[in-house]
């Protein structure tokens, strides 16, 4: 069933000290899509083009080319940077894109420790990725969770610190698999933003109302690092997990949330958040269901994706939009494109024969 909806945007409130923050007092309206106008997805947004030129191909590496999980545009080589889920006993990776409408997969570098040895998928858990202003990758893993730095040739240079509550269980709180999915930088390179896919067992509540992410905040130290500053909540929609987050201005984010149903299909919904910087840190909250909704980051409807033309693709599983696919990469394209911004989204195969890689370019109007 496809959800009309519509959504009021929500200003944000002044930061205020984490200890003190109001408990629960209610929840937001139900989130509602309208009915496209101005664009073929949503008022805001309209699906430009898409394509399967990736799909079941190799790289010139002679490398398959699957389970790409996060991209990023690159300027040093001109190029869109991806990162491989779950590599098996196969190297971790980043695998790089042609620009355009129909990308072609150009080259790969492995990914090593300081000492030189790989990664491989027993160890590593390719999920987020970032380009970093002198060049590094930025790129979060879901296996411990961990925030690796990575040079241009694939070594690990460094490491940024994930509280220890956000470690997988029984060593932290969080779910295995459901941890740093989300990776981003924002334009002038000041903040890194890490969204968690799910819930920590702590912010669980008790009333079955819908569960708290929590993002992490880290500042840039004039120095070439980057510190943790910060967390802020964000509450998705019920039964949506956040599937990755981009930054496109100061203080905003575009966030994809996901989900599937078997039988069904896919879930793709973009929010967009602004005044980030300014949302409440909960740092110190142990329950984020205990916070008022006032207190997190106020998110206003960008599109579902479900309600946009299918273009004419087709998939190889039930799907209410044959559009649709495990969308988990998300960009914002460089360059003018007049009051809009291009998104550019991937989609992670899984290493299934019955999901695929597919490129999806979207037009939007974002706050």
């Amino acid at each position: 069933m496809r959800v009309a909806y519509t959504l009021r945007g929500r200003l944000m409130g002044p930061t205020v000290a984490a200890g003190l923050l109001a408990p629960l007092l209610a929840v937001p309206a139900a989130h509602a899509f309208a009915a496209p106008s101005g664009g073929n997805c949503s008022p805001r947004a309209e699906a430009v083009s898409y394509s399967d030129s990736l799909d079941k191909t190799t790289t010139v590496d002679g490398v398959a080319v699957r389970g790409l999980s996060a991209i990023a545009y690159d300027r040093f080589s001109r190029s869109y940077a991806t990162v491989v889920d779950r590599s098996g006993t196969q190297p971790a990776r980043l695998v790089f894109l042609s620009t355009g409408r129909t990308p072609r997969a150009t080259a790969t570098t492995l990914l090593k420790r300081a000492d030189g040895t790989a990664y491989d998928g027993t160890n590593f858990d390719g999920e987020g990725l970032a380009v970093l202003p002198n060049g590094n990758f930025l790129i979060s893993s879901e296996a411990e969770p961990s925030i690796r730095i990575f040079g241009r040739d694939g070594v690990q240079r460094g490491e940024l610190p994930v509280p220890d509550r956000f470690r997988v269980a029984p060593t932290g709180e969080a779910a295995e698999n459901a941890t740093l999915e989300s990776l981003t930088i924002s334009p002038d390179g000041k903040y890194v933003y890490a969204a968690m896919e799910g819930s920590l067992a702590g912010d669980a509540p008790v009333d079955g109302t819908v569960a708290r992410h929590r993002v992490l905040v880290y500042r840039n130290d004039g120095r070439g690092g980057y510190r943790l500053a910060r967390q802020f909540g964000y509450q998705a929609d019920r039964g949506n997990r956040i599937a990755e987050v981009t930054a496109y201005g100061d203080g905003r984010l575009v966030f994809l949330e996901a989900a599937f149903t078997s039988g069904v299909g896919n879930t793709v919904r973009l929010y967009a958040v602004t005044g980030v910087n300014r949302a409440p840190d909960v740092s110190a909250v142990p329950n984020l269901s205990t916070v008022s909704y006032r207190n997190l980051a106020g998110k206003q409807p960008v599109a579902d994706l479900a309600n946009c033309p299918t273009l004419g693709a087709t998939s190889p599983q039930p799907q209410l939009n044959p559009l649709l696919d495990n969308f988990e990469g998300l960009a914002v394209e460089p360059g003018a494109h007049g009051a809009r911004q291009r998104l550019r989204l991937i989609s992670d195969d899984n290493f299934s024969p019955n999901q695929k890689t597919r490129v999806l370019l979207m037009d939007t109007r974002l706050p």
